[in-house]
């Protein structure tokens, strides 16, 4: 019996951590062009995104290698990091931004304009 209540206790705690929390995701981005972007000797691609965040132009860049478009529209997000450096005219943001199937991805702001 401990053992199938540790079994359950686990497999429920896979499935809890697996989804992310919906309600985090406060943040609305509108996609309206993606590319990929290959930097050096690289192989793979980085995904390049223009969004509008609260009515401002941003380019957003993955963290990550994905070889692929993301499809425009609107996405959910969170802001994961957000440092500024001396005073407040520097700044490091990355946004999580939630997918269709509940799996997220990070990109890092790279660019703005008004």
């Amino acid at each position: 019996m401990k053992y199938r209540l540790t079994v359950l206790i686990f497999v429920c705690s896979v499935f809890a951590y697996a989804a992310p929390n919906t309600a985090d995701y406060n943040v609305n981005i509108h996609v309206s062009a993606t590319r990929m972007v290959r930097y050096g000797d690289e192989i793979a691609r980085h995904q390049n995104l223009t969004v509008t965040i609260d009515g401002k132009k941003f380019e957003l860049e993955s963290s990550d290698l994905t070889n692929s478009l993301l499809m425009l529209g609107d996405y959910k997000a969170k802001i994961v990091k957000d440092r500024h450096g001396a005073g407040e005219y520097d700044s490091w943001r990355v946004y999580e931004l939630l997918l269709p199937d509940h799996k997220t991805r990070q990109f890092i702001v790279v660019g703005q304009s008004e």
